[in-house]
C-alpha cells in the first residue's frame, strides 16, 4: 500500500506546470510570485499528507486540484487586515477596530497619506517643532484644560502619568476601582510598571473620603480615581467624587488624577443615555490630570489623551517614555478631524458615527432589518429560514457598561449548516461578515450594519449560497 501511495504522489503536477496555468496566472497578476509559489507548495504538502493517510488513495484530477488551489489561495493571499461588515451589534468592537471614522476624519487621513505631512515642523521658523500642537488647542477648547498630550492608547497615558508623577512613591486608589479590562490589563500591574506603589483604600463597594485621608503619608505621590470601565457595582455602594478627592489632594499638597476611561466630551444623558464621566466636568471639579481614550466615545483613532495643568503636562512631555509612546501622523490627522466635530454639537449625531449609532431610533433600525430580510428571503428561496426580531446591542469597550441598547436583528438559518458553521463561512468571505450566534441562528444586528453595507451583506450571502 505504501508503494501505491508513493505512485500517486508521483502523479501530482509539478510546480512549473501549475504556475503557467491561466487560472493561476490570475493569482500572479494580483499577488507577488514568491507568495503564490509558497502557497502552492503549502497546498501540495497538504495533498501529499492526505494521500499518505488514505488506505486507498485517490489522486485528484488536475483541473480539480488547480481549481481547489486557486480558491484556497485566493482567500489566504488576501490581507489579514481588511474591511468587514459589523453585524454583531457591538458599536465599539475592540476586535473590529472600535470606532468607525467620520467622513471628515477619513478625508483628513487620505490627505495626510498623499505625501509628506507637517507632523513636527514649525512653519514659522522652518525648524523642528512639536507634534502635540495639532490637537492641543482643540483639546484645551473642548475640555477647559491648560494643556494636553496624546500617546498611543489610554493604558500608555496612565503609565506615563504614573511614571512621571509618582515613580518611587505611593498612589492611593479605591479598591472598587482596581479594575481589569480587556486583554488582562490590570490597574495594579500598570502601577508597578510605572514605578509606583499601590495603596488600596476602602472596600470593594464603599470608599469614603476619610479612607483616602487616612492613607496619605510622606510617601504619597498621587491620589487617583479610575473609571470602572466594563463592570458596575450596584446596591449598597458609595465612592468619592473627583471634586472631593481633588480638594483633599490639594489641601495636602498633592496632585489628583482622574482616569475617566471612555472619554466623553459631551454629556450623553441629553440623548437619554446613561451619563459617562465628562472630561470638562473633571477639569472643572479640580482634577490636575485627566486621562482617557480617543477611540471610544470620542470616536477617533486608537490613542490615549491626557489633559490638565500645563506644568504637569510639560513634565509628561519631557519624560523619555513619551518618545516610545508617541503617535504618528495618521493618528493626529484622524483625531484632529474628529475633535473638530465636537465644535458643532448641533450636528454631532448626524456627522459623528459613534454617536449616531448610539442614538439611532428603534424605528429606523427596524426598517433596515425588514429591508434586509426581504432581500435575504429572495436569496434563500426555501434553503433556510428567516426571522425579524427585537434584540439588544451594546456600546462595547467598557463604554455604557451594562446598558442594553434596543435593536432589531435578522435571524438566519441555512438548511444543512449549523449556525456556528454558517458564522464561520461568513467570516471567511473576501469581505468578512461578523455576526453573532444566538438561539440556534445567526443574527445580523441592524444597528451596526451601515446603509451602504446592506448590499455588501446581501452579496456575501449570495456568494455563500452559490458555493453551497
Amino acid at each position: 500500500m505504501a508503494s501505491d501511495q508513493q505512485r500517486f504522489l508521483q502523479h501530482l503536477p509539478k510546480v512549473d506546470r501549475v504556475i503557467e496555468d491561466p487560472r493561476v496566472q490570475v493569482l500572479l497578476a494580483r499577488h507577488p510570485r514568491a507568495l503564490v509559489l509558497e502557497e502552492f507548495r503549502r497546498y501540495l504538502d497538504g495533498v501529499r499528507r492526505t494521500l499518505l493517510e488514505q488506505a486507498e488513495p485517490v489522486c485528484p484530477a488536475y483541473d480539480t486540484l488547480v481549481e481547489d488551489f486557486v480558491r484556497t489561495a485566493a482567500f489566504r493571499l488576501l490581507p489579514s487586515l481588511r474591511r468587514c461588515v459589523n453585524a454583531a451589534g457591538i458599536i465599539l468592537h475592540t476586535a473590529l477596530g472600535r470606532a468607525p471614522f467620520a467622513a471628515e476624519a477619513q478625508e483628513a487621513l487620505r490627505e495626510t497619506l498623499v505625501g509628506y505631512a507637517t507632523l513636527q515642523v514649525n512653519l514659522d521658523t522652518g525648524k523642528r517643532g512639536e507634534r502635540h500642537v495639532h490637537v492641543g488647542e482643540l483639546l484645551r477648547h473642548l475640555t477647559g484644560a491648560e494643556a494636553a498630550i496624546v500617546v498611543n492608547n489610554n493604558a500608555a497615558a496612565t503609565l506615563l502619568v504614573l511614571n512621571t508623577i509618582a515613580e518611587g512613591k505611593e498612589v492611593i486608589i479605591s479598591r472598587g476601582e482596581l479594575v481589569e479590562i480587556g486583554g488582562s490589563f490590570r490597574v495594579p500591574d500598570i502601577l508597578r510598571r510605572g514605578g509606583a506603589t499601590l495603596v488600596e483604600v476602602g472596600t470593594t463597594n464603599r470608599t469614603h473620603l476619610r479612607d483616602y485621608a487616612g492613607a496619605i503619608s510622606e510617601r504619597t505621590g498621587l491620589l487617583m480615581k479610575v473609571h470602572q470601565s466594563n463592570y458596575r457595582i450596584i446596591g449598597f455602594t458609595s465612592d468619592v467624587a473627583i471634586g472631593e478627592l481633588a480638594a483633599l489632594a490639594h489641601a495636602r499638597g498633592l496632585p489628583a488624577c482622574d482616569d475617566v476611561g471612555s472619554g466623553a466630551l459631551v454629556d450623553l444623558s441629553r440623548w437619554h443615555l446613561p451619563k459617562e464621566p465628562v472630561v470638562r466636568e473633571s477639569i472643572a471639579a479640580g482634577a490636575d490630570l485627566v486621562c482617557f481614550s480617543g477611540d471610544k466615545l470620542i470616536g477617533g483613532p486608537q490613542c490615549g489623551i491626557v489633559v490638565g495643568r500645563k506644568e504637569l503636562i510639560d513634565r509628561l512631555k519631557r519624560n523619555p517614555l513619551t518618545r516610545a509612546l508617541r503617535c504618528d501622523k495618521m493618528t493626529y490627522a484622524v483625531l484632529a478631524a474628529t475633535l473638530r466635530l465636537f465644535l458643532d454639537e448641533g450636528q454631532l449625531t448626524a456627522r459623528h458615527p459613534v454617536l449616531r449609532l448610539l442614538t439611532m431610533s428603534e424605528d429606523e433600525i427596524e426598517m433596515r432589518a425588514r429591508a434586509l430580510a426581504g432581500r435575504l428571503e429572495l436569496l434563500l428561496a426555501g434553503r433556510g429560514e428567516l426571522t425579524v426580531e427585537r434584540n439588544t446591542s451594546e456600546a462595547g469597550s467598557g463604554s455604557l457598561a451594562a446598558t442594553p441598547l434596543p435593536t432589531w436583528a435578522v435571524g438566519v438559518t441555512v438548511h444543512g449548516l449549523t449556525p456556528d458553521a454558517l458564522g464561520r463561512l461568513l467570516r471567511q468571505l473576501p469581505v468578512p461578515v461578523i455576526a453573532r450566534v444566538s438561539d440556534n441562528k445567526v443574527l445580523f444586528d441592524c444597528r451596526t450594519i451601515g446603509d451602504n453595507e446592506v448590499s455588501m451583506l446581501v452579496d456575501a450571502m449570495a456568494t455563500l449560497i452559490r458555493a453551497l
